[in-house]
């Protein structure tokens, strides 16, 4: 089972994994990671728009990838737009798996395409207004070693 979503709202990750976990009975692991908006540095908001024509349909490229690449029994991806506030869920990712390792290693290897390569235009509200986030270097070696 693939399910990808992207939403406008607030959604509860917890809610989301536990459903998903219960759908694949049998399963020998599942990872989960959730993302939220950090409130370091003074920021006051973050924001997520997208080209809607491109987003969902390489999100679902993408679950599919990590399915095919880590036999998955299943796999979610719930991502959030619009402004959210530090605390907030961004990102939810969980893979199901017969075995820990590849559940682990798909939600990683999703999360490490999503920080660099993805559909997404991010930028942060400080006291004195907005700037846009680049990914990091960081982000691009992580997603190099896939």
């Amino acid at each position: 089972m693939i399910d990808v979503r992207l939403l406008d709202q607030s959604f509860n990750p917890g809610q989301l994994a536990g459903l998903f976990s219960q759908a694949h009975p049998g399963l020998g692991g599942v990872c989960t990671f959730v993302g939220e908006v950090r409130g370091e540095g003074g920021v006051e908001a973050l924001e997520l728009s997208h080209y809607a024509p491109l987003t969902l349909p390489g999100m679902k490229a993408l679950a599919q990838r990590a399915a095919v690449r880590f036999d998955l029994m299943g796999i979610l991806i719930v991502h959030r737009t619009g402004v959210m506030l530090p605390g907030e869920p961004i990102v939810c990712v969980s893979a199901a798996a017969s075995h820990r390792r590849a559940a682990i290693d798909a939600t990683d290897f999703v999360m490490d395409h999503l920080k660099s390569d993805s559909w997404f235009w991010k930028r942060e509200k400080k006291g004195a207004g907005w700037t846009w986030i680049e990914p990091r270097g960081d982000d691009y070696a992580a997603k190099e070693r896939w």
